[in-house]
């Protein structure tokens, strides 16, 4: 086996192993998520899973930095569709994930974080202290981007925009796990957001 075959089998081998943590971590929340259970998921020895992964909070680091690489990618530029289609898109994509809350990883993300409290392991994982502030890098050159190129006429600057997007969304990803979509009115609520958004950014259609 070569070199290069060998990497991409790894790759492939530890999105798998990712997946099914994923699945494991929607169902029963971080803090009682074992390792074994992720074994039993996917079906792999104890060597296996460990080989890829030292402990259950490394696991979780790595699905968490998966899952935001996703999310990144929405927002490179493309051609085929407009700035405002893009984060339009992007924000039914939180609808559709806040409205099926049970079956995404809020729960388990609430109880990582605060398993993370403790400054000492605030230490050991830079990501987490920095992953905010990513997006909102992230969000912040999207929008910029769209100004540069015409495509919008913002009221306010887009690092503001951003961070306001952010807490937007988290803020109902948080209350929808506690409270329920119903309660929350997830959709008025995204509505609304879609509303200001165009309001704060001037879209030009």
């Amino acid at each position: 086996m070569s070199p290069r075959v060998s990497d991409e089998y790894k790759t492939n081998k530890k999105n798998e192993l990712l997946e099914s943590a994923k699945c494991v971590f929607i169902a029963k929340g971080y803090t009682r998520a074992t390792m074994q259970d992720v074994m039993d998921e996917a079906g792999v020895s104890r060597g296996a899973l460990y080989a890829y992964f030292d402990n259950l909070e490394h696991l979780y680091l790595e699905l968490l930095q998966c899952e935001d690489q996703k999310d990144a990618q929405f927002f490179r530029p493309n051609d085929e569709e407009t700035s405002w289609e893009q984060i339009t898109k992007w924000i039914l994509r939180q609808q559709a994930k806040i409205e099926k809350i049970e079956q995404t990883l809020t729960q388990a993300n609430s109880e990582f974080f605060l398993s993370l409290k403790d400054q000492q392991k605030q230490a050991s994982y830079p990501y987490i202290s920095t992953r905010y502030e990513k997006m909102v890098a992230v969000l912040t050159a999207f929008f910029e981007h769209g100004t540069a190129t015409g495509e919008f006429k913002p009221q306010l600057p887009g690092e503001a925009i951003a961070r306001y997007l952010i807490s937007f969304i988290d803020g109902l990803m948080l209350d929808t796990a506690h409270l329920g979509a119903e309660k929350t009115k997830v959709s008025e609520q995204m509505g609304a957001l879609l509303f200001s958004l165009k309001a704060m950014l001037g879209p030009v259609q």
